[in-house]
């Protein structure tokens, strides 16, 4: 019988969220919590030992009939909350990905499985880019649509915009994550912006300035400029509670880290989920993200991307 196991990590984004749906600049970090799985060959659909319908899970869907696979054990486990603006949709869809091509000997490296990945997320929200999928398949750090030092890593085009993804070096640094306990559903939020930019000339300038604040970011990132980086997150979160995507338990937590750290801002879709500080006093900023009603981690960047390891 055959069988394969996957993992993938999650990520934060620096800059850039929702703004990147439209072409515009993001950078997005991986993170050591990973998202794993195992499949094998099975009589019947089996997810985590159990018969299921995965009408109930798009993602997995989408990647099985991408592969033409119907009968199949699926066994996750994952470190990732999910609704908590980590990814961890995105990393089931990379591990899950590589873990079915490489049970049916199939072609299993980054650029194989970010398409297959890409799609299970597009088609499972109806909207989004490639930044998550990318970040959890390359792992390390991913910019898109930045000034990249050689060739990008790939290319993904939808609905008229083209996200060129490249592999971002960002320097030791410490970020903690705030998660709200409160979980989001990434495609409503997205959708929400889209009306919001398409009626509002308004939002779409913000949207625009979300872009010159990640090109100014990624820059600061590249130069180790804590201080400046810090600052550009700060305001990226205020742009981001303007296109109305925070809410009053991020903006606590933003708040209460503030004052030890060099900047926060809310990470991923928003309407709850998580936030990130970058900051020199990691504990501080647990304990007051922990008095404030948040969940803290302390989070580890320059981690790999999708990787697979056959179990049989």
């Amino acid at each position: 019988m055959r069988s394969a196991s996957a993992s993938a990590p999650g990520k934060f984004v620096v800059l850039g969220e929702h703004a990147v749906v439209y072409g515009k600049p993001a950078v997005a970090l991986a993170i050591d919590r990973r998202f794993r799985c195992t499949v094998s060959e099975s009589s019947r659909l089996l997810l985590n030992g159990v018969p299921d319908d995965l009408s109930l899970h798009p993602h997995m869907s989408n990647i099985l009939k991408a592969n033409g696979v119907g009968k199949i054990s699926i066994v996750t486990e994952s470190d990732l909350p999910s609704g908590s603006g980590l990814g961890s949709s995105a990393a089931l869809s990379a591990a899950l990905s590589c873990a079915v091509r490489t049970m049916l000997g199939k072609p299993a490296d980054e650029k194989d499985v970010i398409g297959e990945a890409y799609d299970a997320e597009f088609g499972a929200q109806g909207i989004g880019s490639p930044m998550d999928t990318s970040a959890s398949v390359h792992g390390g750090g991913i910019g898109v649509n930045i000034p990249c030092d050689g060739e990008p890593l790939w290319t993904i085009e939808r609905n008229g915009n083209r996200w060129d993804v490249c592999d971002v070096h960002a320097p030791e640094m410490t970020f903690v994550v705030g998660y709200t306990g409160i979980k989001a559903l990434t495609g409503p939020l997205v959708e929400r912006v889209r009306r919001y930019k398409d009626r509002n000339s308004f939002a779409k300038d913000i949207v625009d300035e979300i872009g010159s604040v990640t090109l100014e970011g990624a820059d600061a990132l590249r130069r180790n400029d804590r201080v400046k980086l810090g600052k550009l997150m700060t305001a990226d979160h205020k742009l981001l509670s303007i296109l109305g995507v925070s809410g009053p338990e991020l903006n606590r937590l933003v708040d209460a880290a503030a004052e030890y750290s060099y900047g926060a801002k809310l990470t991923g879709a928003g309407g709850g989920g998580s936030m990130i500080a970058l900051t020199d006093r990691p504990e501080k900023v647990c304990e007051t993200i922990r008095l404030h009603g948040g969940t803290p981690m302390i989070v580890n960047t320059g981690v790999p991307g999708v990787k697979a390891g056959k179990t049989s």
